[in-house]
């Protein structure tokens, strides 16, 4: 396992840019973040745009499901701008994000007085509870492979861009990636839920088909693990190990401060929630030795769960201080509570939903 890992990368470096694929490789770089939060499908939420850093509406959105999620708890909207500020985010730039969260139909704003309290949409709870889903059986599930690819062919008019970019966005989304212009794969079979999600936005000529890949030899000749830059995606398996690993001698002794607990439980997710998009679970006989999936894994889960106990002490501290009635149902989760999340957001038709996305 690759933990106490010599140098330390300073936290900009691990969030200021993120490495482009070689113009030659004509691929989506692994951290296209713009497509890895797509539109509802009905259009009532816009979870905020990924940027190359931790941006204030991202910040937002990440601590509200870390803290509130579970029983999608109002929360003051003092306490959200104080919470932000303790990440750097200045008062203005604060109240800017939550409004346009607002304004997008991620937050829903319930006021009493002078005093204004928000909480998660039903929508984006949701949305928000399939990523940590995601996030739970990433890893976790089994790595053998049948060998069979599935892939999606798409020719859409040259005048039909908004549709290109949604059908693109909700590939990506779904774990797959371009290994030409009209042609994404993926090594996992198109489930029901998947399928519909395609379905509904498979605007113009779209064939989904399994195959096995065959062998030819040619000079210009692409196999399917070439639609993923897995050079750059080791980069950023490292960068993150590198940045998180210096961290775990502090968690362990219990010399991080509460403030500095919510910081980093915020940081480290907004970071490793990406890579069940880039590393869709990539067969792992197909990657080069050493593949670092299983060791981000690891320092994400010491890191996370390590300081969940006086991150959400802190949290609540906040909110209890800013709170006019009853004090908000502050509670920290886990890496292995994430795959439930969706039966405690609030969402009534859980059970139903809950049973197609296992599809």
């Amino acid at each position: 396992m690759r933990t106490n890992l010599a140098g330390h990368l300073p936290q900009s470096d691990l969030l200021s840019g993120l490495p482009r694929s070689a113009p030659e490789r004509r691929v989506v770089s692994p951290f296209n973040i713009d497509e890895i939060f797509p539109d509802s499908a009905d259009g009532s939420t816009q979870l905020p745009r990924r940027q190359s850093g931790s941006s204030p509406q991202g910040l937002a959105v990440t601590l509200l499901a870390d803290y509130t999620i579970q029983g999608r708890t109002w929360l003051p909207s003092a306490a959200l701008v104080a919470l932000l500020a303790e990440s750097g985010v200045n008062t203005a730039g604060a109240r800017t994000a939550i409004s346009r969260l607002a304004r997008r139909g991620v937050l829903e704003i319930s006021r009493q007085g002078r005093h204004s309290f928000y909480r998660l949409t039903q929508p984006a709870a949701d949305n928000l509870a399939r990523g940590a889903r995601r996030i739970a059986a990433f890893v976790g599930q089994a790595e053998s492979w049948d060998g069979w690819w599935t892939l999606v062919a798409f020719s859409l008019p040259q005048e039909a861009s908004a549709e290109r970019r949604a059908l693109r966005g909700q590939l990506r989304w779904l774990g797959y990636a371009p290994l030409y212009d009209g042609l994404w794969l993926s090594p996992h079979n198109l489930g029901r839920t998947p399928r519909a999600k395609l379905s509904a936005i498979a605007l113009g000529a779209t064939t989904v088909f399994r195959a096995r890949h065959v062998e030819i030899e040619a000079v210009t000749n692409r196999v399917p693990i070439d639609a993923w830059d897995t050079a750059a995606v080791v980069r950023q398996y490292d960068s993150f190990i590198r940045r998180w690993d210096a961290l775990l001698p502090g968690v362990q002794s219990g010399d991080v401060t509460a403030v500095a607990a919510v910081r980093a439980r915020t940081e480290v997710m907004d970071a490793y929630r990406r890579f069940p998009i880039v590393d869709p679970l990539l067969p792992i006989e197909l990657m080069p030795a050493g593949w670092p999936r299983r060791d981000a894994r690891a320092v994400f889960v010491a890191v996370y769960d390590g300081l969940a106990e006086p991150a959400e002490e802190h949290v609540r501290a906040v909110a209890h201080r800013y709170a006019t009635g009853p004090q908000p149902d502050i509670r920290a989760h886990r890496v292995d509570q994430l795959g439930d999340l969706w039966a405690d957001c609030g969402n009534p038709h859980r059970a139903a939903a809950l049973e197609e996305m296992n599809q």
